[in-house]
């Protein structure tokens, strides 16, 4: 029995680019070219009229653009799976797209061959990032991940409590079960984090940063 072909949706303002890449999906067998859109709102029409498989969808494209074309898919639950074809390949905006329900991201720059394959392992139900995107993706997460973080560890919240109680550092050694020169250098990495440089500035900002009630 012949395998139903995939059945792809192009999206892209620019009309050279956009032949080339429907003229290509054109010659492969087992893929479809079932429809094509010049802006956002057209190609989530076509989607809508004759819900393709995959999607590539231009990332900025007049009267919708392609985050907004990709929420709605979404949000209306359609089983179109979004492959995005984009000049814009920075880090943020892959994620967001990712982030959003984006099965795949390939540059503007990717051959015809990445392109196949892309369409094929997302209407698998595979994921797509070029090995030129990884880099980009995996910073975007250490720098999501590190503002994931809480600003100051336990026992910096600890040493901030016991110095907004007016604590002597003797006192926080003997509370914390610690030297008085760890202490001191909790308060230092205290101080670094909030930007201060003594106690009453520490306990002033923490206030202000809603560290402490």
């Amino acid at each position: 029995m012949t395998a139903r072909p995939i059945r792809v949706v192009v999206a892209e303002d620019h009309p050279l680019y956009l032949e080339a890449v429907a003229a290509a999906i054109r010659r492969v067998p087992g893929l479809e070219l079932v429809g094509e859109a010049t802006d956002g709102r057209e190609a989530l029409d076509k989607v809508r009229e004759v819900e393709p498989d995959v999607v590539l969808l231009d990332f900025r494209l007049p009267e919708l653009d392609g985050m907004q074309v990709l929420t709605a898919i979404v949000r209306e639950e359609l089983q179109t799976r979004v492959v995005f074809l984009s000049a814009h390949i920075d880090g943020p905006t892959v994620y967001a797209a990712l982030g959003a329900g984006a099965f795949g991201y390939l540059s503007k720059d990717a051959g015809p061959e990445a392109v196949y394959d892309a369409i094929a392992v997302v209407a698998g139900g595979g994921t797509v990032l070029p090995a030129q995107l990884q880099d980009g993706i995996a910073a975007e997460i250490r720098l999501r991940s590190a503002q994931d973080r809480p600003l100051l560890t336990q026992r910096e919240q600890e040493v901030l409590g016991l110095v907004a109680d007016g604590c002597s550092a003797p006192s926080m050694a003997t509370q914390l079960h610690v030297s008085q020169g760890t202490v001191k250098s909790h308060l230092q990495h205290l101080y670094q984090k909030l930007g201060v440089s003594d106690r009453a500035a520490a306990v002033a900002e923490a206030m202000r940063r809603g560290l402490l009630e």
